[in-house]
């Protein structure tokens, strides 16, 4: 007898997840375009970022570290928001009020 395939997987799974699909690496060299290294070390005390600073020694640093994975994702997070506020149009002025 045979098994049934196994159900496909739901479209988006994590819709409303802005980091769904990003890898680290991704994350990280975008952060490192738009602060560069000593902006990334300002906002994140992380010796990665400081000293002799590089994409592969701070892609296994955060890889093995949980809490500054979550800070650099936090940073990210703030920095998407930070371009959408800044591309929005500003209001309209309104007259007679």
């Amino acid at each position: 007898m045979q098994t049934p395939p196994p159900p496909p997987p739901p479209a988006s799974a994590q819709p409303s997840n802005p980091l769904h699909g990003l890898t680290l690496e991704r994350i990280l060299t975008a952060l490192v375009a738009h602060y560069g290294w000593p902006g990334l070390a300002e906002r994140i005390a992380l010796r990665c970022f400081s000293d002799q600073p590089s994409i592969a020694s701070s892609l296994k640093m955060l890889r093995r570290t949980p809490w500054a994975r979550e800070k650099v994702e936090g940073l990210h997070l703030f920095m998407l928001r930070e371009q959408r506020r800044d591309a929005r149009p500003a209001p309209a002025p309104r007259f007679g009020q």
